[in-house]
């Protein structure tokens, strides 16, 4: 036997997409209910915000704000009007939108059934583990970042020589945006050719403060007096030469890893594993299932944007839900958002 919970709006994820969807929800007295996960993607609840220090891009904070703090005042929101939220991971496999009310299981022992269901389980940028790399005794949020829009612009890169491993369109892009804050930009690439497109390989190649060392990786990062990032030091992988390279920025541009798995291809999914959302909306391809955040924005990826399709989200599951109230059920009433539910067979979720 599993308990079963049933709600109109359900909502995974822990970010500014999950928790606007969650205010909005709410507010339209929907009374949503919001598992955010435990570490879930290795990230605590709050998600990337959590592992930055300084967020100076996002409106209402002219002095910044500590991504921790920021997250923490999301969930605050959510929770003064009424959001119900749960610190439980939603396990591999176990969501089913077969049949009339969507349906994933939690535990053994208890599940939960909804009219909707918001995902906003975000992406995780792609890290490359050495020497210095981390948070523990390293320079990670300490002048090595995977995201050079959102760090970019911190005094400790201006002026200084700033380093960017990858060989795709991102490392591109992401280089040629540190142009405008870095005295010089190493592309660091392991190969002798980038995967990037042509135009974006032209862009980075041709710009006067671009350097690309090929056929390289970064096999340690050290730090200077200050306790920041001093410099790293490089490998020619067809040499097998070592040497420093002083840098005082270390940016992973080598793609991010949407969090879907645990959805077991129930939703359409691109080729890189975001779901695929309809054009101008955040429906996903099953009725009533909607996607926001860094799990369907494999573009922009910012805090801001994310928080825009958490809104789109939450006002089309509203519609949604209206729409189908207003029909005439064919099998009786629907069972109602109740907040707990009798126990019901195993094999209904």
């Amino acid at each position: 036997m599993v308990e079963k919970m049933h709600t109109k709006v359900c909502i995974i994820g822990s970010g500014p997409a999950a928790h606007t969807a969650a205010v909005y929800t709410a507010r339209a007295e929907l009374q949503p209910i919001l598992f955010e996960g435990f570490m879930a993607n290795g990230i605590a609840a709050g998600g990337q915000l959590t592992t930055t220090t300084d967020v100076e891009n996002f409106p209402g904070f002219p002095e910044g704000i500590l991504g921790a703090e920021l997250t923490t005042r999301f969930r605050e929101q959510s929770e003064r009007f009424g959001t119900r939220i749960y610190s439980v991971d939603v396990p591999f496999g176990q969501m089913n939108f077969s049949g009339s009310c969507l349906a994933y299981r939690l535990t053994s022992s208890f599940g939960v059934t909804a009219d909707s269901l918001i995902i906003a389980t975000g992406a995780v940028a792609r890290r490359l583990e050495f020497p210095g790399s981390g948070e523990e005794g390293g320079f990670w949020n300490r002048g090595i970042s995977a995201c050079a829009v959102c760090d970019g612009a911190a005094p400790i890169f201006r002026n200084k020589p700033i380093a960017v491993i990858g060989g795709g369109d991102s490392a591109m892009e992401e280089a040629t945006f540190l142009t405008k804050y870095g005295s010089k930009v190493y592309i660091i690439h392991r190969r002798d050719s980038f995967r990037a497109s042509k135009i974006m390989a032209k862009r980075a190649l041709e710009h006067p403060k671009i350097e690309v060392l090929w056929n390289s990786v970064v096999e340690e990062a050290y730090g200077n007096e200050k306790g920041l990032l001093g410099g790293v030091k490089v490998k020619d992988v067809v040499t097998g030469e070592l040497h420093d390279l002083p840098v005082s920025g270390l940016f992973f541009a080598i793609g991010h890893q949407p969090a879907t798995a645990f959805l077991n291809g129930q939703l359409a999914l691109d080729a890189e594993g975001y779901i695929v959302t309809a054009p101008d909306s955040t429906a996903t391809s099953v009725p009533g299932v909607f996607a926001a955040g860094d799990v369907q924005d494999k573009k922009w990826r910012q805090a801001i944007t994310a928080a825009g399709t958490g809104c789109m989200a939450a006002l089309e599951a509203e519609h949604f839900i209206s729409a189908h109230e207003a029909e005439p059920e064919a099998d009786g009433a629907k069972e109602p958002a109740a907040a707990a539910a009798a126990p019901v067979a195993d094999g209904n979720l």
